[in-house]
């Protein structure tokens, strides 16, 4: 068995013709939220993985075995919960409140512009469909956000805006709640 214990996030500062000679390894969420692992590359070699505690294994990120080999991460397709807002009786607002709702419950998520995932959980699924979202199974991979407080959060954390500053803002103004009729179904 080879033994893994590093991790180049994103394979930053290796030559891309190295990274893409390298042989690949896919991986679903919930293996690469471990740090100690077994996996199988595509060359068909046995792999231990010996992370630091902690660390999250993301698609694109390549793994430096002991003998010097790369091995590069692929997200594997996986049963994930894909959310849009309702386009007959929604507005893209309404993917900002489900994210919000969401992230109250301190659920895994993939934020797009134009979609949410998480993990399947029918409990959510029926809480946003009452949101008038559209909730539908999937097969896809699934990188969700590493949190606010995560060392390996998003793939852009160390970025600067330079000549200016962002400050903090308050807008004093509250968000009436509409009403009006939902009756049909959304099993979309």
């Amino acid at each position: 068995m080879l033994q893994i214990s590093k991790c180049i996030t994103g394979g930053k500062g290796l030559a891309s013709a190295l990274v893409k000679r390298a042989t690949t390894v896919e991986l679903d969420w919930d293996v690469r939220q471990k740090s100690r692992f077994d996996a199988t590359d595509s060359s068909g070699r046995a792999l231990g993985v010996f992370l630091p505690r902690g660390t999250l294994v993301r698609g694109g990120d390549v793994l430096v075995a002991e003998d010097g080999s790369l091995i590069r991460v692929l997200a594997a397709p996986q049963e994930v919960l894909r959310i849009t807002a309702c386009t007959e009786h929604g507005s893209p607002f309404d993917l900002t409140r489900a994210a919000y709702h969401l992230g109250n419950r301190h659920v895994p998520i993939e934020l797009q512009p134009d979609h949410l995932k998480i993990e399947p959980d029918h409990v959510l699924a029926d809480m946003l469909r009452a949101m008038h979202m559209t909730v539908v199974t999937v097969q896809e991979a699934f990188e969700p956000e590493g949190g606010a407080y995560s060392s390996q959060g998003h793939a852009h954390t160390a970025h600067a805006h330079a000549g200016h500053t962002h400050g903090a803002h308050s807008h004093g103004h509250a968000h009436g709640t509409h009403d009006h009729d939902h009756d049909h179904p959304h099993a979309h």
